[in-house]
């Protein structure tokens, strides 16, 4: 086997046009945070990505025996303890109609004493459907300015959204598509979950998989995702293996081109993710809606690579801040 390449800072450094698209696009997160309790029609401040709370579990990550021995120093135990949230990539929550099927499964995985040692937020589409951090910047600013202003900005975004078809005009961005759309209607627990990004594994770089196992596919189909997700817990458990790739070469495994997959890096099994039934945490209480899942928060050893994910982390903490500002007041008191 190759040896792996190894983690450079230069993956992740921004140019002076990115830091100051990103100072602008910050400002839109907080003023959307702060108009999303509107925005939703709910009595709280939400998340400005994901905002909708399927279900918060907590859970265990079960390190695979057979690991590799050079990756032990990173596992150093049988087990780690896991909080869980479910989630709907939608920056605003509907409780009307079908949710389109872009679904989130963050993990935040502790160690002794329930101390943090990294925060994992995964989704269910591998791909990310642009590789230019400016114009996703000005994209994800045109999207928070349309909830905010309505129809007013309706063409700046319509301009930005034009400039992520190149993008998304590749073999594994159709294929994929295609893959979720005949998915469309399956189980939230039966898909499978991606990184999207790299992450760093020590001084090596690698991708994150969450597959499912024995999961039907169809289970709670005539019911809202969120009832049957909490029906599920309820009498059943829920196992999926967790499985990296290594970073060998940008050539076939590339940092910053988010919008095809890596090839020639077979997986390896380093373990399980075990939510056993009824570990549900009460989805309406506050303390739910002000976990944070940001992943630079990790050990900096498992913290994200790439210039796309660097935005991450601006981005979540201008997103936390606000949240904690306006639902503090909410404290001990449960969201309906």
């Amino acid at each position: 086997m190759p040896q792996p390449l190894k983690y450079n800072k230069k993956f992740d450094e921004l140019n002076e046009e990115e830091k100051a698209l990103l100072e602008i696009n910050k400002k839109t997160i907080a003023d959307f945070v702060e108009q999303s309790s509107s925005i939703s029609d709910v009595n709280y401040a939400t998340r400005n990505a994901h905002a909708k709370t399927y279900a918060a579990a907590t859970g265990t990550f079960l390190i695979d025996k057979n690991i590799p021995e050079e990756l032990l120093p990173f596992f150093d135990r049988d087990k780690f303890d896991l909080t869980i949230r479910l989630s709907n990539a939608n920056l605003k929550i509907k409780n009307t109609g079908k949710d389109i099927p872009a679904y989130g499964f963050a993990v935040k995985v502790k160690g002794e004493n329930g101390g943090l040692i990294a925060n994992f937020p995964l989704v269910n589409f591998p791909l990310f459907p642009m590789n230019s951090v400016s114009h996703f910047l000005k994209l994800f600013t045109a999207v928070n300015r349309f909830y905010i202003k309505k129809w007013s900005s309706f063409f700046s975004l319509a301009a930005q959204a034009v400039k992520t078809i190149p993008s998304v005009c590749t073999l594994s961005f159709a294929r994929n598509i295609l893959k979720l759309l005949g998915k469309r209607n399956d189980f939230i627990l039966s898909f499978d979950y991606h990184s999207v990004g790299a992450y760093r594994l020590g001084d090596n770089m690698i991708k994150i998989k969450l597959t499912p196992k024995s999961v039907d596919k169809n289970f709670g189909i005539k019911s809202k995702m969120k009832d049957s997700v909490k029906n599920y817990f309820q009498g059943h458990d829920y196992t999926a293996d967790v499985l990296i790739q290594f970073c060998y070469n940008l050539k076939d495994q590339p940092i910053n081109k988010l919008n095809v997959e890596w090839k020639d890096s077979p997986y390896l099994k380093i373990g399980e993710v075990k939510i056993n039934k009824g570990q549900l945490l009460d989805s309406r209480d506050c303390n739910i809606e002000l976990l944070s899942f940001n992943p630079f928060e990790s050990n900096v050893f498992f913290q994200p690579v790439g210039k796309i994910q660097r935005l991450r982390d601006e981005a979540y903490k201008v997103s936390m801040q606000t949240r904690k500002k306006i639902n503090k007041l909410l404290h001990g008191k449960n969201y309906e």
